[in-house]
């Protein structure tokens, strides 16, 4: 059954053929006897944006943290199953925690600059991996800043605090910080519900260009946005004792117009969520 919604005509966008950059394979997450996620298993393909949408409390935010093992600094978390970076399996217990956290970044739901300059904030990555000459830092910052879409906000205030900033310039601040150090996969935790519509809009057109040359998973409670900016979306329900599963995973396009289950229709249709 197709339906409508008001979103940006997204039926006629081309879907992206790309290789698989992470691989989940019936994947459960518990923090300690309670079990947070279920069974879960998807490809997100690489240089493509990924929405995971889904009420409240139904394990995306988990999910998320996943695919940079930050879900191990909870006490008590441990996660089943297989997850590949590029058919690295990163739930070995040989991988280098710090080199996949340099390799698939993480942009928080509120804005969280540094207590320090805008040039520190960039340069705090990038010093923490080794780089310490001043020169290559400015290139760095510079380069990250402008990918971010902030350079020309911020060159004439690069040493004021990051805190100064208005909510929107600090978000995409965090994105550059997040840059700066090169990764391969940024994640985005609903990167734009503390931001105005403006800004928002600049976070989702910075998120389409950057996809060009990165992997985004966000996680978004904004159906119109999850229309606006992904190519690949996931939705999650939670089941009745509170496990969050996977109801419906496909192309954006597909599962917002002609969705294969009523749970997803009723859903983004503002059935209930």
């Amino acid at each position: 059954m197709e339906i409508n919604l008001n979103v940006p005509d997204i039926s006629t966008r081309p879907v992206k053929k790309c290789a698989t950059k992470l691989k989940v394979e019936n994947v459960n997450l518990y923090y300690g006897s309670f079990q947070a996620l279920r069974n879960i298993t998807l490809d997100i393909p690489s240089c493509s944006i990924t929405a995971i949408i889904g009420p409240s409390g139904c394990g995306k935010s988990s999910m998320l943290r996943l695919f940079n093992r930050m879900n191990d600094l909870i006490p008590g978390a441990r996660a089943e199953g297989n997850i590949e970076l590029d058919g690295i399996p990163i739930y070995n217990s040989k991988i280098d925690v710090a080199e996949l956290r340099k390799r698939v970044g993480m942009v928080f739901q509120k804005p969280n600059p540094f207590p320090m300059s805008v040039f520190e904030n960039v340069a705090f990555g990038p010093k923490r991996h080794g780089v310490k000459n001043r020169s290559e830092l400015a290139e760095i910052v510079e380069k990250s800043l402008h990918q971010a879409a902030l350079w020309d906000e911020v060159k004439d205030k690069l040493g004021q605090s990051g805190l100064a900033l208005s909510g929107g310039q600090q978000q995409r601040l965090c994105i550059a910080r997040v840059l700066a150090v090169e990764p391969e996969v940024i994640l985005m935790d609903e990167p734009c519900s503390a931001l105005d519509p403006v800004a928002t809009l600049k976070i989702e057109d910075l998120m389409r260009s950057l996809a060009t040359d990165y992997t985004i998973i966000i996680v978004t409670h904004n159906m119109q946005q999850a229309a606006r900016v992904s190519d690949t979306a996931a939705f999650m329900m939670m089941e009745p004792d509170r496990a969050g599963v996977l109801v419906e995973y496909g192309p954006t396009a597909q599962l917002f117009t002609n969705p294969k289950d009523k749970r997803t229709e009723d859903y983004i249709t503002g059935r209930f969520g």
